[in-house]
């Protein structure tokens, strides 16, 4: 659905990305994380049309970005950093404004007009004018005119910005909710966002693209081994020693928790293995009651801090994000 080919963006001399190559597929939803300044604002730009690279290509929908504008564009729904409201509007005047600018004919904009105000929970503020919305309703207009004249891909940069708890929770399960159906881009330096919505993660670093994977998978390969935890009632002092002796078993960790009903461990294995059954086996054995048994991987933000810092080795000059 999204092919970028060796694309590089220079602002004079100096680099926002450098040679970026990756595909987004049908359906998946695409992470793009990174700090403030790490290329992620111009990547998103250059992916929608709204400015060319240097060099490179973009591919949206079968569409060169640049020779085939027009036809690529009417695949693309995009929410910038900034949403670009007119706040002297109402919601539906707005929306109906978007969808005649977008050639939608007048019973199509009425149409889907309806359809995403119900979609993204503005029935009560339809009749509002949007200077008057707080900045997460905004945010919700703003998604309503990406999807206004039915993309396949939306491109959201960090839409979440800026806006209150309850409403960065409501705007994450609209987003989640909307990647059933469409292929998504969603721009953030928000660890736990990326983590919570995304099938797939880039992170870029200096207008660099240092990984890309699924968030398991990136914490399994950075740190070479996996990770159990268990959690036991039992003789913390007898539990240790068996769980040692399971075959694979690098180190045994003993994580407190409150309360004291059991005992958490957090279980170093070699890659590859796979001891689950082994380890509930002796607890059974030993006539322990299993309450928990799970794999983990590194947390999103363990590996983000692994792979920004491995690739500080100079100082860089900041450019825009």
């Amino acid at each position: 659905m999204i092919e970028v080919t060796d694309v590089t963006k220079n602002y004079g001399d100096f680099p926002a990305v450098t040679s970026l190559s990756f595909s987004v597929e049908q359906g998946e939803i695409l992470g793009f994380l990174g700090p403030n300044g790490a290329g992620k604002s111009t990547t998103m730009k250059i992916i929608t049309g709204f400015m060319p690279p240097t060099s490179g290509s973009v591919e949206v929908a079968g569409f060169d970005i640049l020779n085939q504008s027009l036809e690529a564009r009417r695949h693309i729904g995009y929410l910038p950093e900034t949403v670009p409201l007119y706040t002297d509007m109402t919601v539906s005047d707005y929306l109906s404004f978007m969808g005649t600018i977008r050639g939608m004919n007048s019973n199509s904009v009425s149409s889907r007009r309806s359809d995403v105000i119900e979609i993204c929970s503005l029935n009560e503020y339809q009749s509002t004018i949007i200077g008057k919305l707080s900045k997460g309703y905004r945010q919700r207009v703003g998604i309503a005119q990406a999807i206004l004249h039915e993309p396949d891909v939306l491109v959201l940069d960090e839409p979440t910005i800026g806006i209150d708890p309850i409403q960065v929770v409501e705007t994450r399960q609209l987003i989640k909710s909307l990647g059933q159906n469409h292929t998504l881009i969603l721009s953030s330096h928000i660890l736990p966002e990326v983590s919570m919505i995304c099938d797939r993660v880039i992170i870029i670093h200096e207008g660099q693209i240092v990984a890309i994977d699924d968030p398991v998978n990136l914490g399994t390969n950075l740190s070479g081994v996996e990770r159990v935890e268990i959690e036991v009632k039992g003789p913390n002092r007898e539990i240790i020693p068996v769980l040692e002796g399971v075959n694979g078993v690098q180190e045994v960790v003993r994580v407190p928790v409150s309360g004291g009903a059991y005992h958490r461990y957090h279980i170093t294995v070699e890659l590859g293995l796979d001891i689950r059954t082994d380890l509930a086996k002796v607890i059974l054995e030993n006539d322990w009651e299993l309450f928990k048994l799970q794999s983990l991987g590194m947390s999103l933000e363990e590996i983000f801090l692994r792979l920004t810092l491995e690739e500080e080795s100079l100082p860089h000059e900041q450019g825009e994000a």
